[in-house]
């Protein structure tokens, strides 16, 4: 067991977790719940999405979100391009990282992109291309590695297949996702190895969903290999809109304090980190969606 002694997170919380929201949530909120994550000491955070406002009508301000960010040094502000249209349009708000996506599932590739895991690689060949040739970095993110709605088990060979793939595109950070949240450490753990086969530990991270309660379970098993990179969200914001039944991320506030309690440096002020959640969550008219927040909360009301 070589668990990191440091962990990075990368909030996903304004992207991925809010995309999903039916009410619509105005660009100052999301701001503020940007500026938020990071004076909790957030150095990573997934602002937005720049893709067509038909499929995802959320993320329609993408353009005045990041315009609207008081960037602090040291962190970097990412952005989901799906297509070159996308990276066009995102490059305008100069971030600092885009991420593009595939699947490990042929049907939910399908379903959720129109098109194969091959075609798919093909059309963010030239996205990756050009954000490299401008200095951006590019993270990828391998959705439903260990289980597809469609597809039930994804085994481990079609997560190695995706891995290749992306990295024979030039992606330099792959995430490993539970997209639905139906993994259990074992198969997590056989993800892992598989895209360890095209990635070096330093270039992988964690993205994992609580549907079934597992994801603490699965962050665990990925720090016990070594990866000392996850994705969380805060306040346990997000679900799939393809996934019937997902919830959301693994909640911030509970990674940060299981890494406290196993003293793995994150630079994270917990206390702010829950605030930023209450912050969204009385936005949204409900409680944050994370026991160690509601525990916080709970012991500081009591």
């Amino acid at each position: 067991m070589t668990i990191p002694s440091r962990v990075k997170l990368v909030d996903v919380g304004p992207r991925d977790g809010l995309q999903n929201e039916k009410q619509p949530v105005p660009a100052a909120v999301k701001i503020e719940l940007v500026h938020r994550l990071q004076a909790a000491g957030l150095t990573e955070v997934e602002v937005t999405s720049f893709v067509s406002p038909k499929w995802v009508p959320q993320m329609a301000d993408n353009a005045e979100v990041m315009a609207g960010i008081e960037r602090q040094a040291g962190v970097r502000y990412s952005v989901l391009t799906p297509n070159m249209q996308g990276f066009e349009a995102a490059l305008k708000s100069n971030p600092d990282e885009i991420v593009v996506f595939a699947a490990a599932s042929e049907a939910f590739s399908q379903k959720n992109i129109n098109c194969s895991i091959a075609e798919s690689i093909e059309r963010f060949a030239p996205v990756v291309q050009a954000a490299r040739a401008a200095g951006i970095y590019v993270r990828g993110a391998m959705s439903c590695t260990v289980g597809c709605p469609y597809e039930g088990d994804v085994a481990p060979e079609r997560v190695s297949y995706l891995a290749g793939l992306m990295k024979g595109i030039g992606v330099q950070h792959i995430g490993v996702a539970d997209t639905i949240g139906v993994g259990t450490p074992l198969k997590v753990q056989r993800a892992i190895e598989a895209t360890l086969k095209h990635y070096d530990l330093n270039d992988i991270s964690g993205h994992f969903h609580d549907t079934y309660g597992q994801a603490l379970a699965n962050t665990l098993i990925a720090l016990q290999m070594g990866v000392w990179q996850f994705d969380t969200s805060v306040a346990g914001l997000g679900g799939c809109p393809y996934a019937k039944g997902a919830t959301g991320n693994v909640a911030s506030e509970d990674v940060v304090y299981l890494l406290q309690g196993m003293g793995i440096e994150t630079g994270i002020d917990l206390d702010k980190l829950v605030d930023a959640g209450k912050f969204i969550s009385d936005f949204l008219g409900r409680k944050p969606n994370s026991r160690a927040a509601t525990a916080l909360l709970n012991k500081r009301a009591g």
